[in-house]
């Protein structure tokens, strides 16, 4: 079949017309007739919407198509719909970061200079500094948020909930079939607490190899984000490589803080993190 020039300018033109269009309207537009069904699914028109609306940039090579990466973004899924759902009792989105190196700094504290720790097990760097360093991070793009959880040493429907997660995610991972038939869980990486009032619960996650970027410096710069004193709100922030979160706290006798991290299969590299602060 020849294509006329016409119909490879309507074609481009439609392209151009699609980069401003949100999912929901490429799928209505696709569904009226083939020409623009095949027009609307082409993977460019989808990879363009998933990044533009994540504000990332482009990650490189991903394993599934971007119509299915900017759903599994963008449908209203999040961790706890698939696990402890009967746990779970709000929650929003922080946005997207990408990881370019395969390790992460994961810290309690937002003051810098967050020194990365040595090579000491991992229950000793909580103790000592508050933080931990995870390695063999799968690269590419992540998607955080922050969850609203029940305290789960109880099981009262009365229960407010004391617990609130840093939950961080490779942007494939609910498409992944070891995820989705629960071989992959979560490990917890290590814990500890503070026995005495906590002002705030705070959480991050950093990439390494940006730890010193002037995007993730923006991070440091609480009176930026943090709410104001007698704000209780969840505050978060997001930057080019990292994320971090933080709720002002009422009186208190302190907090546990829970690290925890899922990877894909026993030997694979870490697709998933959780930051848990809960009252004790």
């Amino acid at each position: 079949m020849i294509i006329s020039n016409v119909d490879r300018y309507e074609e481009d033109m439609w392209i151009e017309i699609a980069k401003f269009l949100d999912g929901r309207s490429l799928v209505i537009l696709a569904m009226t007739c083939k020409w623009f069904n095949r027009i609307m699914m082409e993977d460019s028109v989808w990879k363009y919407a998933c990044l533009r609306d994540l504000q990332v940039p482009d990650p490189g090579k991903v394993a599934f198509k971007w119509i299915k990466l900017y759903a599994a973004a963008f449908d209203g899924s999040h961790t706890y719909m698939f696990r402890q759902q009967e746990k779970h009792i709000d929650w929003m989105r922080i946005g997207a970061f990408l990881f370019d190196s395969t390790a992460a700094l994961l810290s309690e504290s937002l003051i810098a200079p967050l020194r990365i720790p040595d090579e000491e097990t991992t229950d000793r760097t909580l103790q000592l500094q508050g933080c931990c360093l995870l390695k063999n991070i799968k690269a590419g793009i992540w998607i955080a948020d922050l969850q609203l959880v029940r305290c789960p040493v109880c099981d009262l429907d009365s229960c407010d909930g004391t617990m609130q997660t840093l939950d961080a995610r490779h942007i494939e991972l609910f498409l992944n079939e070891g995820y989705n038939n629960g071989s992959w869980d979560y490990d917890v990486l290590g814990s500890h607490n503070i026995s005495k009032h906590a002002d705030g619960a705070s959480g991050g996650i950093f990439d390494i190899k940006h730890l010193k970027d002037q995007t993730t410096s923006d991070i440091f710069d609480l009176k930026s984000w943090v709410g104001k004193k007698n704000d209780w709100q969840p505050k978060a922030v997001v930057t080019l490589h990292a994320v971090a979160v933080n709720t002002n706290l009422q009186n208190n006798e302190g907090i546990q803080i829970k690290y925890q991290a899922m990877k894909a299969g026993k030997e694979g590299e870490v697709v998933a993190i959780r930051i848990s602060q809960q009252l004790l």
